[in-house]
């Protein structure tokens, strides 16, 4: 769902004003969940000099909580950030992977291994498992944000996502797994065209929390639904 433009978020300020920042540059945080520290950056595209920065306290994603000053004039910035879906969000240089995804599933991670910054596909037919290896994936894998895109899966499989995440305990915080954890849910009965918008948005949420230097695991199925639409 949209972010409600009426709840206040505790903003804690990390820059001060005269600071010289470029883009995702933190200027500040806010605790999204008891696990995620969502960092408040200035945006991709820009760069330039902060001339106010508000004070630690409660305020809406809509409320002005810096100003920075740039070559086209002064811009305020709220916590909110926009990005189109299908605009990939910008990088310096690609890092080749040196680090491995431990993910808890031990066929995996000595037979198949998967590196942080790689991409892995399982392929299989019908009732073979994918979806649950998915779902053990997102559970037990050592990544500090997971993001489960379901593209065209069945309605029931989702559920079962909703109900068992909440319940399950991220071993490493105690909390719930669910406080680290974005699902995007297009299920089977929803409109085709939506499975790829769907993916779409699932990278962009990815990418912006890499940004905030999270390790991200970002998974969708499948992907073959997606060859559908």
């Amino acid at each position: 769902t949209a972010l409600d433009r009426k709840k206040k978020w505790h903003f804690k300020p990390t820059a001060k004003a005269g600071d010289k920042v470029e883009g995702c540059d933190v200027i500040g945080e806010v605790k999204e969940t008891s696990i995620i520290a969502h960092k408040i950056m200035i945006p991709p595209d820009m760069s330039g000099k902060l001339l106010k920065v508000e004070k630690e306290g409660d305020y809406t994603v809509t409320e002005n909580i810096a100003i920075v000053s740039t070559d086209k004039g002064d811009v305020e910035l709220q916590m909110l950030q926009r990005w189109p879906v299908r605009k990939p969000r910008p990088v310096i240089k690609k890092l080749e992977p040196s680090l491995p995804l431990i993910t808890g599933q031990r066929v995996i991670d000595t037979f198949f291994p998967v590196a942080k910054g790689g991409t892995a596909a399982i392929p299989g037919g019908f009732g073979t498992g994918k979806t649950v290896m998915l779902h053990s994936l997102a559970k037990w894998s050592d990544a500090q944000v997971v993001v489960y895109v379901g593209c065209g899966e069945r309605g029931n499989e989702m559920t079962d996502v909703l109900r068992e995440f909440p319940e399950l305990e991220d071993p490493k915080s105690g909390e719930p797994l669910m406080n680290r954890t974005v699902l995007i849910a297009n299920t089977s009965n929803m409109p085709v065209a939506a499975r790829d918008a769907s993916v779409y948005t699932g990278i962009t949420i990815a990418e912006y929390y890499r940004d905030m230097g999270y390790d991200v695991a970002l998974m969708a199925d499948s992907t073959s639904r997606l060859a559908e639409a």
